[in-house]
């Protein structure tokens, strides 16, 4: 055996040692391909939603950056303040700019993009869109979308807090949001929506503008509605930005820890701490920071190896006050 193993093998040397050398240079290519900056010449500008500083975005912001270092790739970052009309501003600007990519945030709604999505498409830039799909503007002119999946999120946080919280027919909840702003209020919708299926009356009630970046400003707003319905068991709020501050809003109507239930969206280290001290109770995760980072490894994919664009639903499940600890430190840091 060992001897016709031996002899076999002399039969066969050029053609090993050829096929080793190809080996060993598809695996030097592939190798200089995938390097740490396999993506460095690529341009792209990124939407991270907010301003700068509010809980949300700098998560996002964070994930971007990540990427940006992971890939090599250049990226310009955009802050709009979570207004849609500044977005389609700054959308139009990007695209004269002709980057290879742009990774915008869904929240103007099909109508207003499909067109900018048009010229991007007809100039040649990949397109990606993160926290809020498109779903008209993908099927007309492609790109992919990382976030969760509005409608059935907003669904599962009213049925999960009417399952968690006992809450009966007949109780009543205010529920925040973006009310008419096309693709953004269906989240908060499908929540009342799910209330009321369940028997809650539900008080819809308008975000107020800026409060993500200062959430001081809905302080009156919910004093008011909490007069007008001083029997409230529920307030749905429409980000962590704003879930974050519920102590502060509880103490404005000199309310105690559970003795009103504040739900809502993401986590922050004001969300966790608003757990810790009994004022949260349930929020929806996310998960900011891949709808940070998965764009942009998604537009340089595209763009270096022509594949096609990435779908991620980021809605993890539920935070409560029995499993907040498993993702605190990671909030607390400034990553979930």
């Amino acid at each position: 055996m060992i001897v016709a193993f031996s002899f076999t093998g002399c039969k066969t040397t050029a053609a090993a040692e050829t096929t080793a050398a190809a080996e060993t240079t598809a695996a030097a290519e592939t190798t200089a391909a995938v390097g740490a900056l396999w993506a460095s010449g690529v341009k792209i500008r990124f939407f991270c939603g907010g301003d700068a500083g509010d809980a949300f975005a700098s998560i996002v912001y964070k994930g971007a950056l990540a990427a940006a270092q992971d890939l090599g790739v250049s990226v310009e970052y955009v802050f709009s303040g979570w207004n849609s009309e500044k977005m389609i501003d700054q959308l139009r600007e990007a695209i004269v700019a002709k980057p290879d990519g742009i990774a915008m945030m869904g929240h103007p709604g099909d109508d207003a993009i499909m067109p900018l999505a048009k010229e991007a498409h007809d100039a040649g830039i990949a397109m990606m869109y993160q926290n809020v799909d498109v779903p008209l503007v993908r099927a007309t002119y492609g790109g992919g979308y990382v976030g969760a999946i509005l409608v059935a999120q907003g669904r599962a946080l009213g049925e999960e807090a009417v399952r968690l919280l006992g809450l009966k027919p007949g109780d009543k909840a205010m529920v925040y949001s973006n009310w008419g702003q096309p693709g953004r209020y269906l989240r908060e919708e499908n929540t009342a929506l799910a209330l009321e299926n369940a028997g809650l009356i539900v008080n819809r009630l308008p975000d107020i503008e800026g409060a993500p970046t200062n959430p001081s400003l809905m302080t009156d707003s919910l004093s008011a509605a909490f007069l007008s319905n001083p029997d409230t068991k529920l307030i749905v709020y429409s980000g962590g930005q704003i879930l974050g501050a519920a102590e502060m809003f509880m103490k404005a109507i000199g309310k105690g820890p559970g003795e009103i239930y504040n739900i809502g969206f993401d986590t922050s280290p004001a969300v966790i701490d608003a757990f810790e001290k009994g004022y949260v109770q349930l929020t929806s995760d996310q998960q900011p920071f891949m709808q940070g980072y998965l764009p942009i490894l998604s537009l340089c994919l595209t763009k270096v190896y022509g594949f096609g664009p990435i779908f991620v639903d980021t809605g993890a499940g539920f935070v409560n006050a029995d499993n907040y600890k498993a993702v605190a430190e990671w909030a607390t840091k400034g990553y979930r």
